[in-house]
């Protein structure tokens, strides 16, 4: 999956349409509800010597907002980080070219339905 893939998602299940509003980062993309302006996801371009990786270009990342239990859960396994410039208890950082397709899409449900109240 990428970045393209995931607003593809994004847009045909939820209706939701980035938006972009960092000047400094152009390619950060908040994603969120129509009615409440909660956050349920950001798309990051973020490099790599921030993700204490070796230095090269920047990946593709996206926080959701999960719950506490799977956050910690998930971050044990393979193309997932703490949170980027977010709470490390209740978000985490998805690797999007290293994750799954079904996953992603579940875990955007899941970031979806938590945030939406």
């Amino acid at each position: 999956m990428d970045r393209e893939a995931v607003l593809q998602y994004v847009t045909a299940k939820y209706n939701t349409q980035p938006e972009y509003p960092w000047r400094k980062y152009p390619h950060y993309a908040v994603l969120r509800h129509q009615h409440n302006r909660k956050w349920y996801a950001i798309i990051m371009d973020v490099k790599k010597e921030n993700l204490d990786q070796v230095a090269g270009q920047a990946e593709d990342m996206m926080d959701l907002k999960l719950n506490p239990e799977t956050v910690e859960l998930l971050q044990t396994e393979s193309g997932f980080l703490p949170a980027y410039h977010m709470n490390k208890s209740n978000w985490i950082s998805v690797r999007i070219s290293q994750v799954a397709r079904d996953q992603i899409c579940k875990l955007i449900d899941a970031s979806y339905k938590l945030t939406e109240k």
